[in-house]
């Protein structure tokens, strides 16, 4: 199984990018990966309340433009941006913050390929963790998609202790180290992007 995280793993291409919003200075985690499907029913597979919980969180609300959503134990907002089956855009209001997200989907020869930014003004949290707080969470929800297209099963890592099994600990070292030296080609120091890394993977591990 180790070999299947490391594949997963590497199937996703990261960034991150400096911008502006509202007159102030911004972040941008950006995740991208191809999946073995059509860009019609990628689509189909984010936006559907029954078929979300299959491989990231049962989600409830109005799935529509201006509806507000609520994500089972986590973030909710309202979505700003409904292009289908092209685009998505919401805002992410969790612990009293305000955060935006938006999905991009494109044709790649017989794939589709995601593309999700998670747009942020750096603050305590960010300092504290870097890029890893929400990339690697947001990572969780790509794997969790990649497998669902492979046997259209809820995902072992959807388990409340998956984080403490072998496989989960090798993901979220790896992924927090992605994160990490994908902050250092942000431009941050490579030895602080580090420390961010592995603060971000204690806190996924349940080490913090």
């Amino acid at each position: 199984m180790s070999s299947d995280i490391l594949g997963l793993i590497g199937a996703v291409h990261r960034d991150v990018r400096h911008g502006e919003r509202d007159g102030k200075p911004t972040k941008t985690v950006v995740l991208s990966r191809a999946y073995d499907t059509s860009v019609e029913d990628l689509w189909d597979a984010l936006s559907k309340a029954e078929r979300l919980p299959r491989w990231f969180a049962p989600v409830t609300g109005e799935l529509k433009l201006g509806g507000r959503y609520q994500v089972e134990g986590n973030a909710g907002g309202t979505i700003t941006r409904c292009e289908p089956p092209r685009e998505l855009a919401m805002t992410w209001e969790f612990g009293g913050g305000v955060s935006w997200v938006e999905v991009s989907l494109s044709p790649e020869g017989e794939r589709a390929r995601l593309e999700l930014r998670h747009i942020a003004h750096p603050e305590e949290h960010w300092d504290m963790f870097g890029p890893g707080a929400v990339g690697v969470g947001w990572e969780l929800g790509l794997m969790g998609l990649a497998r669902h297209y492979r046997n259209a099963v809820r995902p072992a890592e959807a388990a409340n202790d998956w984080h403490t099994t072998d496989d989960g600990k090798l993901f979220m070292r790896k992924s927090a180290q992605a994160w990490g030296e994908a902050d250092a080609r942000g431009g941050e120091d490579a030895a602080k992007a580090a420390e961010r890394a592995e603060r971000t993977r204690k806190f996924y591990s349940g080490e913090a």
